[in-house]
């Protein structure tokens, strides 16, 4: 079977030949001890990560920011700025973005907090229309599986936020700790690294693998938190249009959650589905805000994202929703940040390791 590409000039002709039988029984053998290996290395690991995760996530956090920040610590070296004091003032931003998120916040959170009883009536009541149906798969439940009559005491919010807040402290002091030694000593640690190869080849392959993982890293945050800040804008600018409370609170909601694929989306569609039904005396009116952030995202997520990053980074979507999938499931929601930055990372270091066959394989 033949294949014939290239130009008028030059042409190459390409000859796949049918696959011959396996010469020795020990060869397969051979092949499956090793991919035995490499699962049993990879199940290993995988649990290192999931159970040692208080102490892994922050520092991996830190070191994808580390490196996706790495530029900026190299500007300021080439124009004399220690890279101490670079840091420093990267970590001194970020803790002040994160108390006036925080302080933003708390006040309407806190609103929405004393308001619950009064909220939660107003649900019950807009969602009427649905009460009868409810019932029916009550009563459907109950006859299959039995009814349980005992009444469940009302979860309690204090003790959930206690237990998160306090070892969140801790590994958010690991992270900005991690992070700032990270960026001051990236020069020396990459250079210890690439001491550990001895050819030549691994050296450079190393820090072409390191260079691109910066490249790509930077491209994409830079990128996507344009996209996220111009989507935060517009759906402040609606949802003041369309008469809800706090809507700079939305605009900051649907900026930081859209940095999680799908998962981020879907979640601020419910936020706005919510405070709507408290808002608006209809239904009708409640679908207003949900139904035009669903097309903002969509046409977003379609069509101005993929031409923009598709320039410089090409991500598989099946890729994407596997590794948000896996990373969620592995560290929960800050898993979920970084599972796009990963996947980045690991598919620089495939494209690095085994370089794609332009060969047109028969369909």
């Amino acid at each position: 079977m033949e294949f014939i590409r290239g130009s008028r000039e030059h042409r190459r002709t390409l000859i796949i030949s049918d696959p011959q039988p396996v010469a020795d029984a020990g060869d397969i053998w051979t092949s499956a001890s090793r991919g035995a290996l490499i699962g049993i290395f990879l199940l290993a690991f995988g649990a290192f990560l999931y159970f040692a995760r208080a102490i892994v996530l922050p520092i991996a956090a830190a070191a994808i920011v580390a490196l996706t920040l790495a530029p900026l610590i190299k500007f300021g070296k080439r124009h004399g700025v220690s890279p101490w004091l670079a840091a420093l003032c990267i970590v001194t931003l970020g803790l002040g973005a994160l108390s006036l998120a925080a302080t933003a916040m708390a006040g309407p959170v806190s609103e929405w907090i004393a308001r619950a009883p009064e909220i939660g009536a107003k649900i019950k009541n807009q969602l009427s229309v649905v009460e009868q149906p409810l019932a029916s798969l009550r009563r459907l439940e109950s006859a299959l599986f039995g009814g349980n009559d005992a009444i469940a005491a009302p979860p309690s919010v204090v003790l959930p936020v206690v237990a998160f807040v306090t070892p969140a402290a801790g590994e958010l002091l690991l992270f900005f700790a991690t992070m700032i030694f990270f960026l001051v000593g990236q020069f020396e640690l990459r250079a210890r690294l690439v001491s550990l190869f001895t050819q030549r080849d691994a050296k450079l392959r190393f820090l072409r693998i390191v260079n691109d993982v910066e490249k790509n890293l930077t491209a994409y945050l830079l990128i996507v938190t344009m996209i996220n800040a111009g989507l935060g804008t517009v759906v402040a600018i609606g949802a003041w249009l369309l008469g809800l409370p706090d809507p700079a609170i939305f605009g900051v909601l649907a900026a930081l959650l859209n940095y999680v694929p799908y998962v981020g989306p879907a979640f601020m569609m419910l936020i706005l589905f919510g405070v709507g039904l408290v808002t608006f005396p209809s239904l009708g009116q409640t679908l207003l805000a949900p139904v035009g952030f669903v097309a903002l995202t969509t046409t977003e997520g379609h069509f101005i994202t993929p031409m923009i990053i598709g320039r410089r980074i090409t991500l598989n979507p099946l890729l994407v929703f596997l590794s948000l999938a896996f990373w969620t499931w592995m560290w929960g929601p800050i898993g979920a940040f970084l599972a796009a930055p990963l996947l980045i990372i690991g598919l620089v270091v495939v494209n690095h390791l085994f370089p794609g066959d332009e060969v047109k394989l028969p369909e």
